[in-house]
């Protein structure tokens, strides 16, 4: 039995996804439709797949990702609404084994989760075939965002919704001056300066959607 744990905003997203998965023999052990909270619920169940959507509140999926690579046991499934060439890129990058559009059949997720608990890969078909070879055959240029640790993803996708130090440090639990420090290194690493350059180079890169 797969131990699966559901990453996901909506709630009546995450049951329809647990009844599937559990109808297939699989056992849920947790879910969260918050971003910042998806690492200490998976440190805490121990599952062998995470389910991830990327549009979390909190945090953004991607940067969950990024926190979960250090979670040696559990494989990832990015299962997300977005089929962005570049969120499917960095998300494969960034170490998930898997990414499905939400209009997947039941069965394809049932599989997906199969394949990537036993140790391999699944890419949606209706994901280009480029992707692959961008990831074999790409040299990107370096990405500054990559430079920021787990915590300054924190601190950046909360100054892009525009709170305050003060709001940042209540909802993160640091203090305010800490808050301050973390601002100041973002601001230098992504070479920003104002409010509305943090907004837009965190719309460009999908931290933060319009409707969000």
């Amino acid at each position: 039995m797969i131990r699966v744990v559901i990453a996901e905003d909506h709630e009546v997203v995450r049951d329809g996804l647990r009844r599937t998965l559990e109808a297939h023999g699989n056992e849920v052990v947790a879910e969260t439709g918050e971003g910042l909270k998806v690492l200490d619920i998976v440190e805490a169940a121990t599952p062998d797949v995470v389910l991830l959507d990327l549009g979390l509140p909190g945090l953004h999926g991607l940067d969950v990702l990024h926190q979960l690579a250090r979670v040696r046991h559990v494989r990832v499934l990015v299962l997300s609404g977005e089929g962005r060439d570049d969120f499917v890129v960095r998300a494969l990058q960034s170490g998930a084994r898997g990414y499905l559009l939400k209009s997947c059949s039941a069965q394809e997720l049932a599989q997906a989760v199969s394949t990537v608990a036993a140790g391999g890969y699944h890419v949606t078909t209706d994901l280009s075939n480029a992707l692959v070879r961008s990831l074999v055959d790409g040299s990107p240029a370096a990405d500054p965002y990559e430079s920021l640790s787990d915590r300054e993803r924190e601190v950046f996708y909360s100054m892009a919704e525009g709170r305050s130090n003060a709001m940042i440090g209540d909802r993160l639990f640091i203090s305010e001056r800490t808050v301050e420090t973390h601002r100041a290194r973002i601001l230098k690493k992504l070479g920003l300066r104002t409010q509305t350059d943090i907004v837009l180079y965190a719309l460009r890169r999908g931290v933060i959607r319009l409707d969000s």
